[in-house]
């Protein structure tokens, strides 16, 4: 990949600054971390050739993702850009930046419409749009760390065909679903409730990658018996353990028959309810999701509040039945519009999943 990136290339550091969109400053910081070294003239002045503005690009992707300069310099210590690499974190970090410019046009389009009502705009709602705009500083540095890890390229290694009958089996989320790991001419694939299967990759003993998405699957054992899986992807660590066919497939029934018989959670409405109240007044119940989903929450917090507070209050709630991940969905009907919302809670009760858009 290195290879692909011209070299007969050099700026100044005035002209670097400027066409990177960074200042003089920057460079320098970046410099005394150890993240570039440009080369020097004759005449002792800087230059930056093609492979610092390839280190410049993977920074400032690093940055986005919500990474410390402390740890960018850890993680690229001594390494050269790989230009792979390169390119998938700077799609993660531009599809961060759509999704967040999405999310402000919302806020925006929120506080516009109060305004030319001649509703009083107030300073929290100022601080929440500041928020939103600021919200890669939000993302814990833990998360933006596995972020950067889950993304690096991965390269295949041959499957020792004596391990796969210890990974074949059934595995059950902590935040609820069954993974389940079949073979086929010699070949791995893993699939997760409501989820076609994947083929996996090995790229280390017990390690697993999919190709399809940047995601790893890493199996565990105790006592050289494999006992549950780890998937790794969006930052966050997803385990779980084994269970038998009995548990797996009565799992599976149970779904399937809520999804033919459309059966919603047990109090699920009231559930629903709550939880658009919650967002409603910008206090929405974190301690009541699983991590990975408040953590998504807590970032869309101002724009989700923003799109509802326009339609006003809330009339009716209509089931429709229970989708293939198991999520269910409900019509939301307010007094200025309508939304379709899905939920799915985990085994302890908590959420797992939560959406909303405007009904087709």
């Amino acid at each position: 990949m290195r290879s692909a990136i011209t070299d007969d290339f050099q700026l100044t550091a005035a002209d670097c600054a400027r066409r990177m969109n960074l200042t003089i400053r920057a460079l320098r910081v970046y410099e005394r971390h150890g993240l570039i070294a440009p080369a020097r003239t004759a005449k002792n002045w800087r230059v930056y050739g093609a492979a610092e503005i390839a280190r410049l690009n993977e920074i400032l992707a690093l940055k986005h993702l919500g990474l410390s300069l402390a740890r960018i310099a850890s993680l690229l210590a001594g390494k050269q850009t790989d230009l792979g690499h390169l390119l998938t974190l700077q799609r993660e970090s531009a599809l961060d930046r759509r999704a967040r410019a999405e999310r402000s046009l919302v806020v925006l389009a929120g506080l516009e419409a109060r305004l030319a009502e001649g509703t009083a705009i107030t300073p929290d709602d100022l601080i929440k749009l500041a928020k939103e705009s600021t919200m890669a500083d939000t993302i814990p540095e833990t998360v933006a760390w596995r972020r950067y890890e889950q993304a690096r390229p991965r390269s295949v290694v041959p499957t020792d065909q004596r391990r796969v009958p210890d990974y074949l089996g059934y595995y059950e989320l902590r935040e609820g679903g069954i993974v389940t790991i079949t073979t086929e001419d010699g070949k791995l694939f893993g699939r997760v409730t409501g989820q076609p299967a994947f083929e996996l990759f090995e790229e280390a003993e017990d390690a697993f990658f999919y190709k399809v998405v940047p995601a790893q699957l890493h199996f565990t054992r105790v006592d050289g018996k494999v006992v549950g899986l780890v998937i790794h992807q969006h930052g966050y660590e997803h385990e779980a353990v084994r269970v038998d066919e009995e548990r797996a497939q009565h799992s599976e029934a149970k779904l399937e028959r809520r999804i033919k018989e459309k059966i919603p959670v047990l109090g699920g409405e009231a559930l629903l309810r709550s939880v658009i109240a919650d967002h409603q007044r910008g206090e929405p119940d974190y301690a009541g999701m699983c991590e990975p989903l408040a953590s998504l929450a807590r970032q869309q917090a101002p724009a989700i509040q923003a799109d509802i507070a326009k339609l006003g209050a809330l009339q009716s709630l209509a089931f429709k039945g229970v989708s293939q991940a198991g999520l269910d969905v409900y019509d939301a009907h307010f007094e200025g519009g309508e939304l379709e919302w899905g939920f799915a809670l985990a085994p302890d009760g908590r959420l797992n999943a939560l959406y909303l858009r405007p009904l087709p």
